[in-house]
């Protein structure tokens, strides 16, 4: 059980604004949840919420943190960002380490995860240089955020990687969040199938199940749901309902927005039972968070490039063993977590 349960609201600042269909990103709120485990240790898990995408409120999710506080029972909650925390603190409850949350290989033998590069929407110049990078930190798999700057000049920026290297050597992801009109949405994945995509997450905003359905079937991409699997957590049936209707062939999983690992493992199983392909995302959480994560997918039996380089966005991130190199999320065995400094503790 963890004891002497506490809160504290961080917000994250970028380093600089980050872009995406939905708007540009400065900040981004967070809260931590903290205590000490059954050995005495302190213990820290995080609640995040991207507004506009997740399905609670700031305010909900305040009310809610408010009332754990007050309680001396971790009954899980339904709101999906506090309900992954309190995963996280269940997990952290016994060992010697708190930080050590899954026996996967990620923790116990510094395996390397394999991770996409982030590409954030910009000017045309801005993608380019950010392309450039993260070919030159050895990324194999590049993930761009498109929909928000000119079709064309997206297009030109894929057109440059696929004149550099070819499908066999750069794996190109990108991801609409949304962004196209369920009119002329088949058109645009034509043209950007010149471009030997892997696959293109979330073309069309979510709860068009028949015109998403269509997409899937008539895509020369092949399509990965990601917002469209949030707002159906705890509810198998719903979500079974949902892949049977739009049958996509990948869905990507944020456990913090979906109602936690629980869910995840879940929607895996669903999708998995029905020859669909999966990866997990982190939603923007700091390194606290994206740590769970890459914990929970190193259990796994999935060799795909997983998004989890968000660890390096924030000027205010919690120091921890983190490390991207060449491509790959690594816990690194020489660094240590400074949970005290970022809780102002020390």
């Amino acid at each position: 059980m963890i004891s002497d349960l506490k809160t504290k609201s961080h917000q994250l600042i970028f380093k600089r604004p980050s872009g995406t269909s939905r708007g540009v990103l400065k900040t981004k709120e967070s809260w931590m949840l903290y205590g000490s485990n059954s050995t005495g240790l302190s213990a820290i898990s995080e609640v995040s919420i991207i507004e506009g995408l997740s399905v609670e409120s700031s305010a909900e999710v305040e009310q809610e943190l408010s009332r754990l506080n007050e309680s001396s029972e971790l009954n899980l909650s339904d709101i999906s960002s506090v309900r992954f925390a309190q995963e996280v603190l269940l997990r952290s409850e016994q060992g010697d380490d708190p930080f050590q949350l899954w026996d996967g290989g990620f923790y116990t033998d510094y395996e390397p995860i394999k991770i996409n590069g982030l590409v954030w929407m910009g000017d045309r110049q801005f993608m380019f240089d950010q392309i450039k990078q993260k070919l030159d930190e050895g990324f194999d798999c590049l993930k761009l955020k498109i929909g928000a700057i000119d079709f064309n000049d997206e297009l030109e920026l894929l057109a440059y990687v696929r004149s550099q290297f070819s499908s066999d050597q750069v794996e190109l992801r990108v991801d609409a969040n949304g962004a196209f009109d369920p009119s002329d949405a088949l058109d645009k994945l034509k043209r950007l199938s010149e471009y030997e995509l892997h696959s293109i997450e979330q073309p069309i905003k979510p709860r068009q199940w028949e015109a998403m359905s269509q997409l899937c079937a008539e895509s020369p991409i092949a399509i990965a749901l990601d917002e469209e699997l949030i707002g159906y957590s705890y509810d198998s049936t719903e979500q079974k309902k949902l892949l049977a209707a739009i049958q996509p062939q990948y869905i990507i999983l944020k456990p913090s927005l979906i109602g936690g690992f629980a869910q995840a493992d879940q929607w895996i199983n669903l999708a998995e039972s029905d020859n669909m392909g999966w990866w997990a995302t982190s939603a923007l959480e700091s390194n606290i968070g994206l740590n769970a994560i890459a914990q929970w997918v190193s259990t796994k039996t999935n060799d795909m490039p997983q998004g989890l380089g968000t660890g390096q966005l924030y000027t205010n991130n919690i120091a921890s063993p983190l490390t991207i190199t060449d491509g790959h999320l690594l816990y690194h065995p020489d660094k240590s977590w400074d949970v005290a400094s970022f809780l102002g503790e020390s």
